[in-house]
């Protein structure tokens, strides 16, 4: 079978095969979204999750960018799914569309496609974000995902951020009904990270 564009894909297609299927009581993406697969003692853990290792296998590239040429929805599903096989071949893709952030919603997933990756590069992509994203301390974007994404890959780049009175506790100060708000720490932004990359990492291996 021919190798098809992005383009030639129908987004119909896509979006039925690996967005919006049924694993559970909701589509993927809102699963994914909620962080409910994360959670001890869902009943539908294993049946959504072995269709979704299963799809992060099998889907093309050509799907892949299908995806990520859509809405927030597709874009999340798309990034789960390339941080779940490891498609380090989208990182400078992903790391793109993190630092443009033109969507709601999708940032987290990027990070966490970056942290599955686990290099030096992706390090300095969620750095560049953090530089920028930080000082505007009137967005509330993906900087708690992007720091916790950070803080797995390389604490000593992370570092710079965290120090009492840093950019971190400036952006979160800045916004009223953070500031000591507990899964705002920085350990909590490291813990809802390796949340996500031990359950990827449990269940690939498996």
């Amino acid at each position: 079978m021919p190798s098809q564009h992005p383009e030639e894909i129908g987004y119909g297609h896509v979006l039925e095969s690996y967005v919006t299927r049924k694993n559970s009581d909701h589509p993927r993406y809102r699963e994914l979204k909620s962080g409910r697969v994360l959670r001890p003692g869902w009943p539908h853990t294993e049946r959504f999750t072995r269709h979704l290792i299963d799809d992060a296998a099998t889907i093309t590239e050509a799907e892949l960018e299908a995806l990520l040429g859509y809405e927030w929805r597709s874009r999340l599903t798309a990034a789960w799914l390339i941080g779940i096989g490891r498609r380090a071949t989208f990182r400078e893709r992903i790391g793109d569309m993190l630092l443009a952030s033109e969507f709601c919603f999708s940032g987290s997933a990027y990070c966490f496609a970056l942290t599955r990756f686990g290099t030096h590069a992706d390090a300095e992509i969620l750095t560049a974000y953090l530089d920028h994203y930080l000082p505007r301390t009137d967005l509330r974007y993906d900087q708690p995902a992007a720091l916790g994404a950070l803080l797995r890959l390389d604490a000593h780049h992370a570092d710079r951020f965290t120090p009492p009175g840093g950019l971190w506790d400036q952006w979160v100060n800045a916004l009223a009904h953070l500031r000591d708000h507990p899964t705002y720490a920085p350990v909590e932004r490291r813990r809802s990270t390796d949340l996500q990359c031990d359950f990827a990492n449990g269940w690939t291996r498996s």
